[in-house]
């Protein structure tokens, strides 16, 4: 069995405007550095064998600082965890959405979610057989995470996916099955992470309303 801990990035300038973000290339502010410290020193209490991340800087540098923390060696870039590509919303505001592609209008470029699904589950089942029987962190963002999420889990969790929140999966006999949904062991980091992601992403908040 191969267990998994989705991280999701800390807090960037953007989040904190609610700009969708998508595969442009913002960094942690002061806020998100804070809270992977603060999540870093949470995980110290349990045995990883491997750090990986997102190849976008605010995933990077939120893994780099946790794995800091624990000791551990830098982490190793997967493309494939790369967040959702949203096209010509990314940068927008709620209200710029709205004007620009009001309900019912196709972003042009957007990535379609099942693609983001088949490519994050593919991914993690290539890290398992490359690594069975490890315990692995991958640190993300908040499309992905959502998309996991819903194909271990369909249906069954709605609630917010915060910043430097952690949810832990299993992999055995090909099969991916969620485990905990805002793992206890990140509970304490929630002092940090206030906003949900889909308060701050227009798109997904529409997609999911």
């Amino acid at each position: 069995m191969t267990r998994f801990f989705l991280v999701r990035h800390g807090e960037t300038e953007w989040n904190r405007v609610r700009r969708i973000q998508g595969v442009s290339d913002i960094p942690l502010n002061d806020t998100g550095r804070a809270q992977a410290a603060a999540l870093g020193d949470i995980l110290v209490g349990h045995n990883f064998d491997l750090i990986v991340s997102s190849p976008l800087s605010r995933a990077d540098e939120t893994a780099r600082i946790i794995a800091q923390r624990l000791g551990m060696p830098a982490p190793i870039t997967v493309p494939d965890l790369i967040e959702r590509n949203y096209g010509e919303a990314e940068g927008s505001s709620g209200a710029d959405l709205d004007r620009r592609y009001p309900p019912g209008t196709d972003i042009p470029g957007r990535e379609d979610r099942e693609v983001v699904t088949q490519r994050a589950v593919r991914v993690l089942h290539d890290m398992a057989i490359r690594h069975p029987h490890a315990d692995i962190v991958a640190v993300a963002h908040g499309a992905v995470i959502r998309s996991v999420v819903d194909y271990a889990a369909p249906g069954l969790h709605k609630e917010p996916i915060t910043n430097c929140s952690v949810h832990s999966f299993s992999l055995v006999a090909g099969t991916l099955e969620l485990v905990a949904f805002d793992d206890p062991m990140e509970i304490a980091s929630h002092q940090l992470a206030q906003d949900e992601f889909e308060d701050q992403n227009p798109v997904e908040a529409r997609e999911r309303g």
